[in-house]
């Protein structure tokens, strides 16, 4: 997921990944082996692990090959995969968030450097962007045949911080403690999710009018999101509608 969680971004980000559903399927693959090496395999006592298959089932992954991937990384699976979150500036000093999962963390470094210095960003050193964002859950609902008003009381009561309706979904917010309850809640009521996740969500945000610029923006996230290695990308690009096609 990228972005800054604008429920009509996040769905143009949906719509987009759902045509690339193989890499879809690597990403979320590795997070949940990840997880299972973890916490263990049993989704009862491995929380991490039941909020990822609960995301790869939104994501429509085959309940098949999420059990395959589970008894693969139960069975011993050599392939070490490491944690690290990389962050930089884009063009028009945008700030990026980048998290990966990475079995070679000097190749994933060496390409991340490669496309923001290609797109007209630079890939900084820890920190110089982090304190810009703060972690929030962030769970997107369809609201077709629903009461924005109900929905809103239902994602309240749940406990959730706050809740946004645009014309045909919702965004809802969460602390992180309380995402996984959230969700719960949600799908027991039978909302159906358009997204969930938890984001990195920016305090200030940057808006982009240089035609260039977005264009530069647009193929830095591209080859962001085409990496294997990359799980997420953060960033505080305000008008993300924009960038183009």
């Amino acid at each position: 997921m990228s972005g800054h969680s604008k429920w009509n971004n996040i769905k143009r980000k949906k719509e987009k990944t759902d045509g690339a559903r193989a890499k879809v399927f690597t990403k979320i693959g590795r997070e949940i082996s990840v997880a299972v090496r973890a916490g263990g395999p049993d989704p009862v006592s491995n929380s991490k692990l039941a909020d990822l298959i609960s995301k790869a089932k939104r994501m429509n992954v085959p309940n098949d090959n999420i059990q395959r991937i589970i008894k693969k990384a139960e069975g011993g699976d050599k392939t070490e995969y490491e944690a690290m979150t990389y962050e930089g500036y884009g063009p028009g000093g945008v700030a990026v968030m980048v998290e990966t999962l990475t079995d070679n963390r000097n190749r994933t470094a060496a390409d991340l450097r490669h496309y923001f210095d290609k797109n007209g960003g630079n890939l900084g050193t820890m920190g110089c962007v982090g304190f810009m964002f703060t972690q929030k859950g962030v769970i997107v609902i369809s609201l077709e045949d629903k009461d924005p008003d109900e929905a809103m009381m239902d994602a309240l009561d749940a406990g959730a911080e706050d809740f946004d309706a645009g014309e045909d979904a919702a965004e809802i917010t969460t602390d992180p403690e309380n995402y996984s309850a959230v969700c719960k809640a949600l799908e027991d009521k039978g909302y159906e999710f358009i997204s969930a996740d938890l984001a990195m969500v920016p305090m200030t945000t940057t808006t982009l009018t240089d035609p260039d610029q977005l264009k530069q923006m647009g193929k830095l996230l591209e080859a962001l999101e085409d990496n294997d290695d990359v799980q997420n990308v953060w960033h505080s690009l305000e008008n993300e509608e924009d960038l183009p096609e």
